[in-house]
């Protein structure tokens, strides 16, 4: 027998080295200067802080309405699109599921700065909108991004079992209601998951739009740019726990709904 010239802990090794350089000692960091004070006193002040200042709060209510218009109406366009590329006459067309996600592939800048002007040739008031062109060019940013997991949950729906309803004497309402959208929720929690919580920090969309500075994402880099470490990396661990209640939520409510499928 010809013997491995690296054994599975040895191919582990640049994995293993990554991970301490660019996400362990990184948040050890920002941990460290979290929640500590100037003299490098263990302190919990400026995470008391960051609950006690009405300018933090208010941006992070506004960093949650933002992520959340965004999100509801990313679920709202992607849903159809993806019922139909997964159960369509298209669903065996690659070429119309590289229209989705080609613009992935393309600078998101220059996206939004091509959606920018074309907004800025429109007449009326909503186009001149803050909120709505934030919005807007939100939903433009992180569409593909629901409609892939949305996608991928639908091809998995086994057809029988639509069909097993409707002969049942279901409606079209009560087939998508009762089975379609219930087997269809990991694909939702996870397009959420991948568009909530980016959408909540990402304040380039916000600069380029309308230079606000109202969101989560601008608020830990002016304090980085002026060098207040400590309150930036608290907020940073803040938005950190955030995300892995969110994710470790999705991953149970996922187990979940799959033992639900096996048991049918």
């Amino acid at each position: 027998m010809k013997k491995n010239f690296f054994s599975r802990k040895q191919l582990a090794v640049p994995y293993a080295v990554f991970l301490l350089l660019f996400v362990i000692i990184p948040l050890l960091v920002l941990i460290y200067f979290g929640f500590t004070d100037e003299n490098g006193t263990v302190s919990f002040a400026n995470f008391l802080s960051f609950f006690q200042s009405g300018k933090t709060i208010g941006t992070l209510l506004y960093s949650i309405v933002i992520a959340l218009f965004t999100t509801i109406f990313c679920l709202l366009l992607a849903y159809p699109a993806a019922f139909i590329l997964a159960k369509g006459k298209f669903k065996k067309n690659q070429a119309f599921i590289m229209l989705f996600v080609l613009p992935m592939w393309i600078n998101f800048t220059l996206r939004i700065t091509a959606l920018k002007e074309i907004l800025t040739l429109l007449e009326g008031n909503l186009a001149y909108h803050p909120f709505f062109n934030t919005i807007l060019c939100m939903v433009y940013d992180f569409l593909p991004f629901m409609i892939l997991p949305l996608y991928q949950a639908l091809c998995k729906l086994d057809n029988n079992l639509i069909e097993a309803a409707l002969d049942l004497g279901a409606s079209e309402f009560q087939v998508f209601y009762k089975v379609v959208l219930p087997l269809s929720v990991p694909g939702i929690i996870s397009g959420v998951t991948m568009v909530f919580l980016p959408s909540m920090t990402n304040y380039v969309v916000l600069d380029m739009v309308y230079n606000s500075t109202y969101i989560m994402g601008s608020l830990i880099g002016s304090y980085f740019s002026s060098y207040d470490w400590h309150n930036g990396s608290v907020i940073s661990v803040i938005l950190l726990l955030m995300i892995c209640a969110v994710t470790l939520f999705s991953e149970r409510f996922t187990k979940s709904e799959q033992e639900i499928e096996k048991g049918l």
